[in-house]
């Protein structure tokens, strides 16, 4: 072995790094003999996040006099910490602050997560595939269509299967693709039998080449309860065209009680219970999610008995992106017409009421024996100190939600953390902050490494680290729940 060389042991890869050179995930590198990480150590400040000047933690002319900093301000994020790999280690870092006179310790480490995926919630009326269709990236199959859920479609993206399960050409695109989407990285993705989609944390997705600009205001029963009273006296019958439910007016409750006389209109798809219909045409990308252009395909022949010449009718989709009016011929045939002005305000006033669409994308993960034996040597406790709320845990700073039951599985939106806080390894797994914090008396009794507890200053001064201001909308990881903002 040469003698310029060292061997990286931050992930099972276990790189040996010429002097200069950096390892496979570029994320460490052999300076001087010296195993050092590249990408800075983040830490949140919300000084910075107000706009103030950030003035030193400490003189450096004075030594520290090893008394806690007594200072809520600074919060030490796991993102560019390092990792436990091998597990036996502790966390790189064990900070401990001062809180409103409480002594508080944050136990921060990058986690390589080998389960892990990302929940992806892509907001469209239009219809992206079959439930369980696989969702493919550059020919790979890294995930899989799962419910629709009233104006947003549901995708899972990654998960050990589609990393360590398939070939390794797999594994590397499901990598790349779950890093792309958790640092806000766009990325296009083809469901099987269905459409092309560009997604990207917090914009609007791109849906086979068009951009989405709105989600629904509600299904086509809901739009209809929600302006009937709008269109009363200014057209005789409303269709809401919705792939799932369809809303007729006349038929409709609201209808009803607002006195609208019977048309004679006549739906195609399954009556469901008065002015709602199901399946009336195949789920697509065209009027209201349908695979439909010409709206009146949806209408049988309007009953002669009800119906008369003249009836007014307006078909619109639940965005209001695609309407029509038309009136009845002597022939009872519906004929298109100009819309009228009083119709355009109701037709807009859907549209005002639809929210942005966008894409959400959720980190999901699972803490695994690394994570929990960096924190203490009993890891099983500190399950236990998060199931019963008395250790807080964050995702570069930001909020997460664990769920119920065993084990420590969280999810966090992805927008809500610093940039660029996610990297990755070859083996593939994605690399992923994680934050630990309790109080220190609570740390003691968890078995947790308090030899290896370090005062906030004697990081705050060292070289490598960079400031990010505090997202204000998130909880601040150091305070209470008490003294959280409402």
């Amino acid at each position: 072995m040469d003698s310029d060389v060292i061997r990286c042991d931050a992930c099972p890869v276990l790189c040996y790094i010429k002097e200069g050179r950096t390892g496979a995930c570029d994320r460490y590198a052999n300076h001087a003999g010296q195993l050092v990480r590249l990408d800075p150590h983040v830490v949140l400040d919300r000084a910075v996040s107000r706009g103030d000047s950030v003035v030193p933690f400490l003189d450096r002319s004075r030594d520290w006099d090893g008394n806690l900093l007594n200072s809520a301000e600074i919060f030490v994020t796991a993102i560019g910490a390092g990792t436990t790999y091998p597990d036996y280690k502790p966390a790189p870092f064990i900070i401990s602050s001062a809180v409103n006179g409480i002594d508080m310790v944050t136990v921060v480490t990058e986690g390589i997560f080998s389960y892990c995926g990302v929940k992806l919630k892509i907001d469209t009326d239009r219809h992206l595939g079959p439930e369980t269709s696989t969702v493919r990236a550059q020919g790979e199959a890294v995930g899989h269509v799962t419910t629709n859920e009233y104006g947003s479609q549901m995708l899972s993206i990654g998960g050990v299967r589609h990393l360590t399960g398939g070939s390794r050409h797999e594994g590397t695109v499901t990598c790349d693709v779950l890093l792309r989407l958790c640092n806000g990285k766009p990325v296009e993705l083809e469901i099987e039998d269905g459409a092309r989609v560009v997604v990207e944390a917090g914009k609007a997705p791109i849906v086979d080449g068009v951009l989405e600009e709105r989600m629904r205001v509600g299904c086509g029963s809901a739009t209809i309860g929600m302006f009937a009273k709008q269109w009363l006296g200014k057209v005789d019958e409303v269709v809401v065209v919705d792939d799932h439910i369809t809303g007729v007016l006349s038929e409709h409750q609201a209808g009803k009680l607002l006195g609208i006389p019977e048309t004679g209109i006549k739906m195609k798809g399954r009556r469901s219970t008065p002015g709602r219909y199901f399946k009336v045409a195949e789920p697509g990308t065209y009027w209201g999610g349908t695979n439909i252009k010409e709206p009146l395909s949806i209408l049988n022949d309007f009953d002669a008995k009800s119906a008369w010449p003249g009836l007014r009718l307006l078909m619109v989709s639940t965005t209001g992106e695609h309407h029509a009016y038309f009136e009845l011929d002597p022939e009872l045939r519906p004929v298109e017409r100009q819309l009228p002005a009083a119709l355009q305000v109701s037709v807009d006033r859907i549209k005002e009421n639809c929210e942005p669409a966008l894409c959400t994308v959720l980190f999901m993960g699972g803490a695994g024996g690394s994570l929990r034996a960096g924190v203490t040597e009993n890891p099983v406790k500190l399950t236990r100190s998060v199931r019963d709320a008395l250790t807080r845990v964050t995702c570069g700073g930001a909020p997460v939600y664990v769920w119920p039951g065993g084990g420590i599985t969280l999810m966090v939106d992805v927008t809500r953390m610093p940039a660029d806080a996610f990297g990755s390894v070859p083996t593939p797994a994605l690399v992923a902050p994680i934050e630990f914090t309790l109080k220190l008396a609570d740390y003691g009794e968890l078995g947790g490494y308090l030899d290896h507890v370090r005062p906030l200053e004697s990081v705050t001064g060292e070289q490598g680290r960079r400031h990010v201001p505090a997202q204000s909308s998130n909880p601040w990881p150091l305070e209470s729940r008490e003294q959280e903002k409402p």
